[in-house]
């Protein structure tokens, strides 16, 4: 049954990549797509273009970011992750951000980060 109000985008059997309601997107968290020999910078940089794609393809972008997760397999790369984080985000559009460490459903997987953001 389908909710006309709630938008879901690439849908499979577990999830979405990315639901809309009430001028709101929530993206899945997102994950590294290469993690051979890849940096923790790195490893964000690929995640944060992944945010980037996903928000466009809903209709926003990282300017309307409201709240993010970031879930990191070792916190003590914290420096690494805000390096790539600082040269992504646009100045004076921080949104509300959590950082913290947890264990990774795939061990080659420095983080995961699950993004909301308003629509455009």
């Amino acid at each position: 049954m389908s909710n006309p109000d709630i938008t879901r985008i690439d849908v499979n059997n577990r999830l979405a990549d990315a639901v809309i309601f009430n001028n709101v997107v929530y993206l899945a968290g997102q994950v590294p797509r290469n993690t051979l020999g890849q940096s923790i910078k790195e490893q964000t940089t690929d995640v944060l273009e992944q945010i980037d794609r996903a928000l466009a393809k809903a209709g926003s972008d990282k300017s309307r970011l409201l709240s993010v997760q970031i879930f990191m397999k070792d916190i003590t790369q914290n420096a690494g992750m805000n390096e790539a984080w600082e040269e992504w985000i646009p100045k004076g559009h921080c949104p509300a951000r959590a950082t913290l460490e947890a264990k990774m459903n795939n061990d080659q997987w420095a983080l995961e980060i699950v993004v909301t953001a308003a629509l455009k």
